[in-house]
């Protein structure tokens, strides 16, 4: 029976320091094979070997991780446990190592951008520049994030923004208007709206967060309406959506009129796909498309060659939105 004095007996401190990685393999394989030989077999070790990786494993954390039988061991709870969360991080490791190998001495370029920018504009051309160079690697990381390029192995940033210190030293690739466009499917169906007024017996789809920043407004139709002087309008119904991928998307469906960035649907305009609705009515943006590079990067043959296709592929796209010199920073489209 424990004494008062036993019973109050502080519990050792827990330690703290990490756990050798090599334990840590022993540990997975011989949960994997729950047996210290074959665990020894596949890792090239003795029995005795793993068996002290083990028990200092188990010492460090202070638990028995694996009951012993005669023929076989077993996991208990703790070991059960940590399983769960170490093979996973283990794995993840492995699979780092492994494209870390594979691309040794591989040229790439990494490049961060959001996922609507990466999804209609540069994906679509990226064949063309695999064509040219099929020893360069892309990585392309898309997301809403913005990745400090001081301190991350990105190369390049492809950017959207209005000019300044967030764009200093970056490269204007084109500026932006925003159009409205529909499916021709639809403007068959429902005829093609002629002026301001028309556009309320028809489904007009808007940026959701649209409000959310000055920028982002830009984007909005109520900004267009103002610049039409026809006042607020309500139309038929609103469908709202977070991306300009799935506003384009929408539009393409038929489900009703985009008001949409020109650069990222000129391809669509010149296919057909979709069709500019009231030409004459586009709204210019402050906003515009901007090239980062990578403090790092810059003198790297493959960066190089990527900004210099990416340079002429942004010219093709200013000839088709009729692009001009940028008014705030005097940069020219060349």
């Amino acid at each position: 029976m424990a004494t008062a004095a036993s019973a109050s007996a502080p519990r050792p401190p827990l330690r703290t320091r990490p756990v050798g990685l090599g334990h840590w393999r022993a540990f997975l394989a011989v949960a994997e094979h729950l047996n210290f030989r074959a665990a020894a077999e596949s890792l090239s070790l003795t029995q005795s070997a793993v068996s002290r990786q083990i028990q200092a494993l188990e010492d460090e954390i202070g638990l028995p991780l694996f009951l012993r039988h005669t023929r076989a061991v077993e996991l208990t709870g703790a070991g059960a446990q940590l399983l769960r969360s170490c093979a996973p991080a283990i794995e993840r490791i492995d699979t780092a190592v492994l494209l870390a190998r594979q691309s040794a001495g591989r040229k790439s370029v990494a490049i961060t951008t959001w996922a609507s920018f990466a999804s209609m504009w540069l994906i679509p051309r990226m064949e063309d520049f695999q064509r040219e160079h099929p020893d360069i690697d892309i990585r392309i990381d898309a997301s809403d994030l913005t990745v400090d390029l001081d301190t991350s192995d990105v190369d390049l940033a492809l950017r959207y923004g209005r000019p300044g210190h967030r764009m200093q030293g970056g490269q204007r690739l084109f500026g932006e208007q925003l159009a409205v466009v529909a499916s021709p499917w639809l403007l068959k169906a429902s005829g093609t709206p002629q002026t301001t007024g028309d556009l309320a017996h028809f489904t007009l789809i808007e940026a959701g967060d649209a409000h959310r920043s000055a920028n982002l407004e830009w984007l909005s139709w109520r900004r267009w309406f103002d610049a039409q002087a026809g006042g607020q309008l309500q139309p038929k119904r609103w469908l709202y959506f977070n991306y300009a991928h799935q506003i384009v998307q929408a539009a393409l469906a038929g489900q009703g009129l985009a008001l949409a960035r020109m650069p990222l649907i000129a391809d669509a305009l010149a296919s057909g796909d979709l069709v500019e609705v009231m030409p004459g009515h586009r709204l210019d943006s402050p906003l515009a498309y901007w090239l980062l590079t990578g403090p790092r990067s810059g003198q790297r043959p493959e960066v190089q060659a990527f900004c210099a296709w990416l340079a002429l592929e942004a010219e093709s796209t200013r000839r088709a939105i009729g692009d001009g010199p940028d008014p705030d920073t005097l940069a020219t489209p060349d």
